[in-house]
């Protein structure tokens, strides 16, 4: 996943592929028009629909195994690794040493765009020659693989409110910039006193491969976002309110952080499924949120959980569903890339949950 202004998501079927008009990618691809069909019906209907659902989730997993074992080795043979620097070392994390992590962030990113222009990447130059502008300020800057980064909207250390933003699926330097956007426009609403941070700090899974599928990414970002946490907290103390903002695939990170995290507010946005069968089941004392707009094609994906390959493929129940038992808010008509746009339903209710106004905020 990542925010507004993401490449098609392209969705396997059993007839072909078909692509997300929104132009977002998130935790599965979009089914195609003919995979559209109402699963409810007369007697026996509930049945039909569960097995074709569970028959898409089948032929997509069968389609990302095609593109794993043909396209995969293919990009990776077409494609050398792009040469960067070894990250900035930094001082630990402080009010007082925030300055100097930026511009050490800022000055890796440009030797990193002079590496990658000068090995002919020059899609990956850009984007770190974005990256090391001087109003960018940086936790954190990898420019390593597909890339890794943490960027601050807002005073840090003065903030009273922090949100943390948690992308899903094709999230890399070069797509940074909607979750830059996302960033940007939730900063913009909620104001002075609010700090957001957009926290790539995992290598997020492609929509075309297996992992898209399974929790396997996940599991490896978790203890980073984790640790990412505990470092924040050390950092501003006990006061600021600290939410947690997940999309797409990024729900899935954060379910398997949840329990861990010290924060006031888990939300789940344009959510396949978290791993876990219910809020409950998260371990965690901060108040769960979900929401899903009425045009994100995530609603199509099986919400199921089957064993296949000696793997467990989906992330199970609906976390807007009533069995899950998180608070469902309303995200308007909204696609899957829609959730932080300006103007938008979404963003109004993601800006009260961020800033403590619960009773504020509107419910689907």
């Amino acid at each position: 996943m990542g925010f507004r202004g993401s490449g098609p998501a392209v969705a396997a079927a059993g007839n072909g592929a078909a692509t997300n008009g929104h132009g977002d990618q998130g935790a599965c691809g979009e089914p195609g028009p003919a995979h559209r069909e109402e699963t409810a019906g007369p007697v026996g209907g509930a049945g039909r629909g569960r097995r074709r659902r569970l028959g898409r989730l089948r032929r997509a997993l069968l389609a990302a195994l095609v593109v794993s074992v043909v396209v995969a080795p293919l990009s990776a043979a077409t494609r050398p690794p792009i040469p960067a620097p070894p990250p900035a070392t930094l001082a630990p994390l402080s009010a007082a040493t925030l300055p100097g992590t930026y511009a050490a962030n800022r000055a890796n990113a440009a030797e990193a765009s002079r590496m990658a222009a000068a090995h002919g990447d020059h899609g990956r130059a850009t984007a770190d020659h974005a990256m090391a502008s001087p109003s960018r300020n940086l936790l954190a800057f990898d420019g390593r693989g597909t890339g890794q980064a943490i960027e601050v909207f807002g005073d840090l250390a003065a903030a009273e409110h922090i949100a943390v933003l948690v992308p899903g699926t094709d999230t890399t330097l070069e797509t940074f910039g909607r979750l830059h956007a996302g960033a940007l426009a939730l900063h913009q609403r909620t104001g002075p006193r609010t700090a957001v941070i957009a926290w790539l700090g995992y290598d997020t899974p492609r929509m075309l491969s297996t992992a898209v599928l399974t929790t396997s990414r996940a599991e490896q970002g978790a203890p980073r976002l984790e640790r990412f946490l505990r470092e924040l907290r050390r950092m501003v103390g006990p006061l600021p309110r600290v939410s947690l903002l997940c999309h797409s695939y990024g729900t899935v990170v954060c379910a398997r952080t949840a329990a861990a995290a010290e924060v006031q507010d888990i939300v789940l946005v344009g959510s396949p499924g978290t791993g876990v069968d219910s809020a409950a089941a998260l371990h965690t004392r901060a108040r769960v949120w979900a929401a899903r707009g009425a045009d994100d094609w995530i609603a199509d994906v099986p919400h199921t959980r089957v064993g296949l390959f000696g793997t467990t493929v989906g992330f199970g129940t609906d976390p807007v569903s009533p069995e899950y038992g998180a608070h469902v808010f309303a995200a308007g008509d909204g696609g899957h890339s829609d959730y932080f746009k300006p103007g938008s339903t979404s963003l109004a209710n993601l800006t009260r949950i961020v800033l403590g106004e619960s009773p504020e905020v509107t419910h689907a």
